[in-house]
């Protein structure tokens, strides 16, 4: 099963008996599945959007995990990486502070993003990753 973030959203009493009516007439499994299906249906009519953006700005879209050898690699060539996911960024556990810094330039992720805290706080000033 794949990966995913829980939300938390408001929604006026009107709205939410108006996702019920659909619900009990099983046009929908539940409410979720209704909002699910919502944001796939927003996100689909604006792909040309997200499209643009991944193209501008050269993101990788899915899922990429940074391993220790990664960075040791980067490290040797004296090089930083710059980092742009749409989806889920993963730094493995073994992955030191003070490698992450001297290996990582930027940050930026559209959705989840993992690493251990010492290595988010060694970062933070990289790290350009929205929160709601």
């Amino acid at each position: 099963m794949a990966e995913t973030e829980k939300i938390t959203i408001n929604l006026g009493p009107v709205d939410l008996g108006r996702i019920d009516i659909l619900v009990e007439q099983g046009l929908y499994s539940n409410r979720t599945d209704l909002i699910r299906t919502a944001i796939r249906n927003q996100l689909d009519r604006h792909e040309a959007v997200i499209e643009s953006h991944v193209g501008k700005w050269l993101f990788t879209v899915g899922s990429e995990t940074i391993s220790r050898s990664t960075l040791l690699s980067m490290k040797e060539q004296g090089k930083q990486m710059t980092l742009r996911v749409i989806g889920m960024l993963r730094l493995t556990d073994d992955i030191d502070p003070e490698l992450a810094r001297e290996t990582i330039k930027l940050i930026r992720v559209r959705g989840r993003f993992h690493a251990t805290p010492e290595v988010r706080e060694a970062l933070a000033d990289r790290i350009n990753t929205p929160r709601t």
